[in-house]
């Protein structure tokens, strides 16, 4: 593991593309897999529903991976700035793979437009990441932002069941009520804590204007999803146009 950690170490751009690739290979084997009729009838619908179930696998994985690093080496939180270890650079590596793949995956499906909201997040993360890739510095705050992974496994369920038409079933009933807890505890605590930490050190960290400026961004984003989230699952009004994955326009994340 030390040798290939070392590697990617002398190599981060490469060894980005090549998790890149891993994650498009992942893309075409979960194709081979059933998919509902309802999702089939829309070509929107079926790429969106195979771009989640990457996403759904990445978010497994490295949403584990940084928790996991966040509880063995607890030193990750109290310098997010120097503090790293070989697997915790290998996991930011990893996702900055993922992102990259994701990106392009989005372009290329022609629906960049539907998914600007997503562009604009994916931006921002990877000029972060392989900042922290090429410097090595800000490693740590990389894995802590992978906490919102742990988010994003129900987010991306919760999405693939209104895809689905499930959006009616116990399971989605469950999955919200488990989305809300996770997108606090793991997504909007995770963001302002890193926040946090940048602006009252602001003056002791490198290119701190930069991540501060990212981090804003990203966190007014966070907050108007958070406010449609609620909307959508807890206020069935305003979220009817969604239901059972009946949307009218053809937006990544409306609903």
């Amino acid at each position: 593991m030390e040798a290939l950690v070392a590697v990617v170490k002398r190599h981060p751009g490469p060894s980005v593309l090549f998790f890149a690739v891993l994650f498009k290979l992942l893309n075409l084997l979960l194709r081979k897999l059933p998919t509902p009729k309802v999702v089939r009838r829309d070509e929107f619908q079926l790429w969106r529903w195979r771009n989640l179930g990457v996403s759904i696998v990445h978010s497994l994985i490295s949403g584990t991976w940084a928790f996991s690093s966040v509880l063995i080496w607890p030193e990750t939180t109290s310098d997010i700035h120097r503090y790293h270890t070989p697997l915790s650079y290998l996991l930011v590596c990893i996702s900055t793979g993922y992102f990259v793949g994701d990106t392009f995956d989005i372009i290329y499906s022609g629906y960049a437009l539907a998914s600007w909201e997503f562009l604009i997040h994916h931006a921002l993360v990877l000029l972060s990441f392989l900042f922290a890739l090429y410097t090595h510095l800000y490693v740590g705050a990389a894995v802590i932002a992978l906490l919102v992974e742990v988010n994003s496994v129900t987010l991306h369920l919760r999405l693939l069941l209104k895809a689905a038409g499930a959006a009616s079933s116990a399971v989605y009933n469950i999955n919200k009520l488990v989305n809300v807890f996770t997108f606090v505890a793991f997504r909007l605590c995770t963001q302002f804590y890193i926040t946090w930490y940048i602006a009252t050190n602001y003056s002791k960290l490198d290119s701190a204007f930069f991540f501060m400026c990212a981090l804003i961004i990203m966190n007014i984003m966070i907050l108007i999803y958070f406010y449609r989230l609620i909307r959508s699952d807890f206020f069935r009004h305003a979220g009817r146009a969604a239901q059972n994955g009946k949307l009218e326009t053809k937006k990544f994340i409306t609903d």
